[in-house]
């Protein structure tokens, strides 16, 4: 037999024979040792095992397999991570900071799918895990592609150091779909951070700040040995792409992933009512400390995946459900200083300067004071003691002053009425509906301010926008102030307007061949973006990711969007995008109708190419493309529900009638949008029609 033949003597089609019982074998061991702590052999015989394995890969290296237990020990270091597109968006959550917040939560969906108060809805409970998200592609059970969560549209392909992670099984057990993305939390135990900050200091090195940045940073290492002694764990709790779920709600997914051979969270239950919901998140909270590990809060999903998916999803994060945030944790310290920070839009914002304190396991050292009269209002002075949080365990903020530990002569803080960039007047503006002044101070320098100008671009390359590696702030400033880039699409000219392109960059200060090859490589990937990240990076007061979606997916194309907005009926048609009101709409007109900013897109798309938003598939959809208006009630499904279904035939909901409307949808006691309907000669029918058009589809 070929288990007994010496490795020497092996054929090729032995040797693949016992790597494929290699592999069964000693993943089976690891799933006794590692998830039920009932080893079934001894060391010696386990590492006999490997041993063997080892040394067929060695003689026969073509024959090395994906689910190969020597993936365990690292291999060969990477020179960069390489894009994963997502087939299914790694989308974020929602927040909940209180018991008011969940019980609307859950009144929201209840609202959605038209539920009564007493039907029974059934969510599952679980300790949200502070690590850092991935996902695993599995094929015919084979793990065969690790991607961290990136933006949630595309990560980096962390294969080789997910395959060092005993928690990340290589092969599923048992049956599983042919495609089955599994998707959970790579985080790092107290115990094991602990004993990485002890190898640290005794080799001389900086410490680790908490336990997640720990993992994120072991995770993204590019030689996967490193990963492999940094004992990092994994928690499975959702998925992404599937030939075909094994089960039909959320717990039951949770028990096939653990039938896989995956670690799911034991604390994980099922809750039948807001009462069941807040007494676990109770509990979790008084247990927190003792778990472990980190966790910032709880994970409610719906149980039922049917209600899932009709529920779908809003933005960057699904409809059915939420992470009720843990409290934020707080500690004392001096506040220093106060700087004044310039907005891209010249918002003049206080930031206060604090002697460095420890809040959540984090070095705390700036902390927002957001606004003068915020200021004012706690009265804080420099010199101060204050109170820090991290509200969600993330924002640094100030939350009151330790007045009985004032400094004697400490005076109230004086607001500054001129930028500090540029000596323009800092204004407070009137709102021009109500009256009221604005609570932010802006400065009126415009495109003469260098820190707006500076701070667009900062923005124009930040993560959610056009995501430009390696153009940090530094950078930019020393760009700006060189006279090479003053808009966005002078980045894109940056390696021809210096003429050597890199040898130019490299005789810099702080530069060298391979930070200027990867800045113009970095450029280089990003003449190719999505229209609601290029809309977002235009840096339009208002709108942020979420609206620029909604833009996104009204308009299709940035030509669309530009040409409507030259029309009498731009307000009226950005006002009618469910989600963008009267401000919004204003602010996207103004941005359009300044010829600065139309001659800087001009120039932008010179250089890239804007990808048009996806149109949901419309396979036989009779309403693709189409105008459609809801009006009255509706009676056997949620007007949400009905706005959900209809986008996802391809098309676009409208909160008003006019011309360009092709269909309205009125139910009992449609009103004054019927007579528009019938004004413009738009076509009207009932719900019943409405199902009925819609059925097949």
């Amino acid at each position: 037999m070929s288990r007994t033949k010496s490795v020497e003597k092996l054929s090729r089609a032995e040797a693949a024979k016992d790597l494929e019982r290699l592999a069964s074998e000693i993943a089976a061991h690891d799933r006794q040792y590692y998830l039920e702590d009932a080893p079934s052999v001894s060391d010696a015989e386990y590492d006999a095992l490997r041993k063997r394995n080892a040394a067929i890969e060695t003689r026969f290296p073509d024959l090395v397999r994906p689910d190969s237990p020597s993936h365990r020990v690292g291999a060969t270091p990477s020179e960069k991570f390489a894009k994963v597109v997502h087939s299914v968006p790694m989308l974020s959550l929602d927040n909940a900071f209180s018991d008011e917040d969940v019980i609307e939560f859950v009144a929201r969906v209840r609202r959605f799918l038209g539920m009564k108060p007493d039907a029974e809805l059934v969510f599952t409970a679980e300790p949200k895990i502070d690590g850092l998200s991935a996902t695993l592609r599995y094929e015919k059970g084979v793990f065969v592609l690790g991607a961290t969560r990136g933006d949630g549209n595309e990560g980096e392909d962390i294969t080789a150091n997910l395959r060092t992670i005993n928690d990340v099984p290589l092969r599923l057990q048992g049956r599983a779909p042919d495609v089955m993305e599994v998707r959970g939390e790579v985080y790092m135990t107290h115990a094991n951070f602990a004993a990485l900050n002890a190898r640290q200091e005794e080799e001389g090195k900086p410490l680790y700040a908490n336990p997640r940045n720990s993992a994120a940073g072991s995770v993204r290492q590019l030689d996967p040995a490193i990963t492999a002694v940094r004992s990092l764990k994994f928690f499975a709790y959702s998925w992404g792409e599937a030939s075909k779920l094994p089960a039909d709600s959320q717990s039951g997914m949770l028990q096939a992933f653990k039938d896989w051979g995956f670690k799911v969270n034991p604390l994980t239950k099922l809750c039948r009512t807001i009462e069941e919901m807040t007494a676990f998140y109770r509990d979790i909270a008084s247990r927190r400390a003792n778990l472990g590990y980190d966790i910032d809060g709880v994970v409610y999903k719906v149980d039922d995946l049917r209600l899932q998916e009709r529920l779908g999803f809003v933005s960057r994060s699904p409809r059915w459900a939420i992470a009720h945030k843990f409290a934020a944790e707080q500690a004392e310290t001096i506040l220093e200083a106060i700087d004044i920070q310039i907005g891209r839009i010249g918002t003049l914002t206080p930031v206060a300067k604090l002697k460095p304190v420890t809040v959540g396991g984090v070095v705390v050292q700036n902390a927002t004071l957001h606004n003068e009269d915020e200021i004012a209002r706690k009265d804080v002075r420099i010199g101060d003691t204050v109170v820090v949080q991290r509200a969600g365990d993330v924002i640094p903020q100030i939350v009151r002053v330790v007045v009985e530990k004032r400094p004697k002569g400490a005076k109230p803080y004086n607001f500054p009425e001129r930028c500090p960039a540029c000596g323009s007047h800092a204004v407070r503006e009137q709102d021009v509906k109500t009256g009221e002044t604005e609570v932010a101070r802006r400065c009126t320098g415009g495109l003469i301010c260098p820190a707006q100008a500076i701070e667009r671009l900062k923005h124009f390359v930040s993560r959610n926008a056009f995501d430009i590696e390696g153009m940090g702030e530094k950078h930019i400033r020393a760009f700006y102030e060189d006279g090479l880039i003053r808009e966005p699409a002078d980045i894109f000219h940056l390696e021809g307007r210096y003429g050597a392109g890199e040898k130019a960059i490299m005789a810099r200060e702080g530069w060298g061949e391979q930070s200027a090859r990867k800045l113009f490589d970095a450029i280089d990937r990003r003449r190719k973006i999505s229209m609601d990240r290029f809309i977002y990076a235009l840096g339009i007061r208002h709108v942020g990711e979420t609206t620029a979606k909604l833009l996104a997916r009204a308009y299709r194309t940035i030509n669309a969007l530009a040409n409507s907005m030259k029309g009498d009926e731009a307000l009226p048609e950005l006002q009618a995008i469910e989600g963008v009101g009267a401000v919004v709409a204003e602010a996207i007109k103004d941005f359009f109708d300044e010829p600065h900013n139309t001659k800087a897109i001009a120039h932008l798309l010179e250089q890239v190419k804007v990808v048009p938003a996806a149109a949901p598939r419309t396979d036989n959809s009779p309403v693709a493309g189409k105008t459609v208006v809801f009006t009255g009630s509706l009676e056997k499904m949620t007007r949400q529900e009905a706005k959900a279904r209809a986008e996802s035939l391809g098309a676009r909901v409208s909160g008003s009638v006019s011309a360009k409307t092709d269909l309205v949808v009125a139910g009992p006691g449609a009103g004054s949008k019927l007579a528009e309907a019938e004004k413009h000669g738009v076509k009207v029918i009932d719900e019943d029609a409405w199902l009925i058009l819609i059925e097949k589809a």
